[in-house]
């Protein structure tokens, strides 16, 4: 896979672009705060419809379009597919008329031509994303983990992206009517209904997880021995937030290094464990008003010869376990869809010691498309430079092309 055409609109500080992508590695180059990471920015947009950077998409419309009678953003692109396919994705920001409540931002997707939503946009253009703020994945809270495992799971499987909506949907739901019991204005059996529906969904995303993470780890750890030089075993470490076990023993199910496939639940299984759950915990969650028990409290941990890394791990030995999280989750996407994700690196190289920059490209130089940004192109080797195409990028305009006609 890999973008053929990228299109912006009023989209941060670019007020128009239009650019034809090579295939290969791009390399981003120029001075901070001139529009490197915007570009990485609007491919992930278009992957994801969120941004890796802000919470609302208002801050991603350029500020001299606010001055506009409708203010709007736009980004597009033309996707070639392995199979010689083409897709064309687009997603629009506007600013509705203003009303009582205030200026509405409406946000309108398109494939093909065709208004779709996001759950439909998701998976047509696949990415995968290395920011020197991935540390957060181990350092962070455990809602970046989720998020994590959210956004590559539904790029690859539409089956846990609608279970996931669904779940979202039913969670938000539950929660009002405890709070409903809770206040006597409702029944407690009225709860069975919604508990029918949230484990099913639950069920879905807990296998869906728990099946990503046991390939994952395959791949992660391969990666984390040749980084560490064999003396480091990565392992991670998913605790599903009702305890699913195979066995119902209250025990966590994925507590022991290395791989057992035959081991995997079925989403079967874990619903009935979580509606088992869900009737022990009946009473404290209406006490309290919330779901206490499910997905939205699930937590990954890694974990190096045994220590927790969130806790004791070394800024050193962080990074190396997100880099081979990162190439492991490349790969997995690879062999998952049959061809190669694009591939967006956002300042990493100029995080890694000279050793893991070097592994670090020597494992990307077959990925289809790769843009990188940089403010210091002289730390990339001459052979790197000579295979890719560079882009001095300034003041939201692509100024000079040089590298590789391919």
């Amino acid at each position: 896979m890999r973008l053929e055409h990228l299109s912006l609109q009023n989209f941060r500080n670019y007020a128009r672009l239009e650019v034809t992508l090579p295939d290969g590695p791009i390399l981003l180059h120029g001075a901070n705060a001139q529009g490197k990471t915007s570009l990485l920015e609007a491919i992930y947009y278009l992957a994801t419809a969120r941004s890796p950077y802000t919470t609302t998409d208002r801050q991603l419309i350029n500020w001299g379009a606010e001055q506009d009678v409708l203010p709007f953003a736009k980004v597009s692109a033309q996707v070639a597919l392995a199979s010689g396919l083409y897709n064309r994705v687009e997603i629009t920001l506007t600013y509705a008329p203003e009303s009582a409540n205030g200026a509405r931002l409406n946000k309108e997707i398109r494939v093909n031509g065709v208004t779709r939503r996001v759950m439909d946009l998701i998976g047509q253009v696949n990415v995968v994303m290395f920011l020197p703020q991935d540390l957060a994945l181990i350092e962070g809270p455990p809602p970046e983990r989720r998020r994590y495992l959210n956004v590559t799971l539904c790029q690859t499987d539409a089956a846990y992206c609608q279970a996931l909506t669904q779940f979202e949907k039913v969670l938000g739901q539950r929660n009002a009517l405890l709070k409903r019991i809770a206040d006597g204005e409702s029944r407690p059996d009225e709860l069975d209904f919604w508990d029918e529906q949230i484990t099913a969904s639950g069920g879905v995303i807990v296998a869906g997880r728990q099946r990503l993470l046991r390939e994952l780890e395959i791949k992660a750890r391969r990666v984390h021995a040749d980084l560490s030089g064999g003396v480091e075993d990565l392992e991670l470490r998913y605790q599903p937030g009702f305890l699913a076990t195979p066995n119902n023993s209250g025990q966590l199910s994925f507590d022991v290094p290395g791989l057992d496939l035959n081991r995997q639940m079925s989403a079967a299984e874990i619903a009935r464990q979580y509606s088992q759950r869900l009737a022990q915990m009946r009473g404290e969650e209406i006490a309290r008003g919330m779901t206490l028990s499910g997905p939205q409290r699930d937590e990954l941990r890694l974990l190096v010869n045994g220590r927790d890394l969130g806790l004791f791990g070394s800024r050193g030995q962080v990074r190396t376990a997100v880099m081979a999280l990162k190439l492991a989750e490349l790969a997995w996407m690879r062999d998952t869809l049959g061809e190669w994700p694009i591939l967006l690196l956002d300042e990493v190289i100029a995080e890694l010691d000279s050793d893991r920059r070097a592994y670090l490209l020597s494992r990307i130089s077959g990925v289809s498309q790769t843009l990188l940004t940089t403010t210091e192109p002289d730390i990339f080797t001459e052979d790197f430079l000579r295979k890719a195409a560079r882009w001095h990028i300034h003041q939201g305009q692509i100024v000079a092309i040089s590298g590789p006609a391919r």
